[in-house]
């Protein structure tokens, strides 16, 4: 009979993998950047927040934290490597206030990750005291994370497309909810189970989002299609 721990890894490494995949998404927007030297209109402020966010994970899954979170670690290991090769490359390709700020802002986010280690493991002698305060951290900061489609939700609602809003990422997060929800449920672990039952409410509202609105987006589509067309027609009269 398979145990509810045999069950809870084999939710947490699907977990890694779905993780794994959104920590590449942003792939095709550095490939643009070093494509064109340049990193265009693009913010550093995601990369270094889920910096943040990862690194605070870390923390929380290691063995004088959390005892016995070793897929925490392992996923936010390898997200915390991914988005400091995103920022390196975003400050190898900018110049003056955007290098400084993202500079600032990468040694805000290590500052800030000394200070909390410095202070738990020093302070707070107790797994249950440190995990406390870590969690209430990895809390707040994974809610932020999860709040920030928020915006792109607005301007789904507000011009009915979901052009910003690929499905295949609405879906991924979907999954990626489902999986963290459910492995934190099986042993509860209330840090996992608060920010990430709010990261699925807003992945299926995203679903729902793209269920209202893909006929009005598909003619959004066509009518652009169409209207390039006659402009070629045009010119070339």
């Amino acid at each position: 009979m398979v145990s509810a721990d045999q069950i809870r890894t084999a939710v947490g490494i699907i977990g890694n993998a779905i993780s794994f995949i959104l920590f590449l998404s942003p792939m095709p927007t550095f490939y643009r950047i070093c494509k064109n030297k340049y990193v265009e209109h693009f913010s550093v402020v995601p990369y270094v927040a889920t910096l943040l966010n990862c690194m605070l994970w870390v923390l929380y899954g290691l063995p004088f934290v959390k005892p016995n979170s070793t897929l925490i670690i392992t996923i936010n290991g390898a997200g915390t490597v991914i988005e400091l090769i995103y920022i390196f490359i975003y400050l190898l390709y900018s110049d003056g206030s955007r290098r400084i700020k993202a500079l600032l802002l990468l040694f805000t986010d290590i500052a800030f990750i000394v200070i909390v280690a410095a202070i738990v493991l020093s302070i707070f002698k107790s797994h249950e005291r440190r995990t406390l305060i870590v969690g209430i951290l990895c809390i707040i900061f994974c809610i932020m994370m999860y709040a920030s489609p928020l915006s792109i939700m607005k301007r789904v609602i507000r011009t009915k497309s979901t052009e910003y809003m690929p499905l295949y990422l609405s879906i991924a997060y979907f999954f990626n909810g489902l999986c963290w929800t459910t492995y934190s449920l099986i042993h509860l672990d209330i840090n996992l189970t608060i920010p990430n039952a709010i990261g699925l409410l807003f992945a299926i509202a995203q679903l729902l989002l793209h269920a209202i609105y893909n006929k009005s987006t598909k003619q959004q589509s066509n009518e652009g299609k169409n209207e390039v067309t006659l402009s070629e027609v045009n010119i070339t009269h």
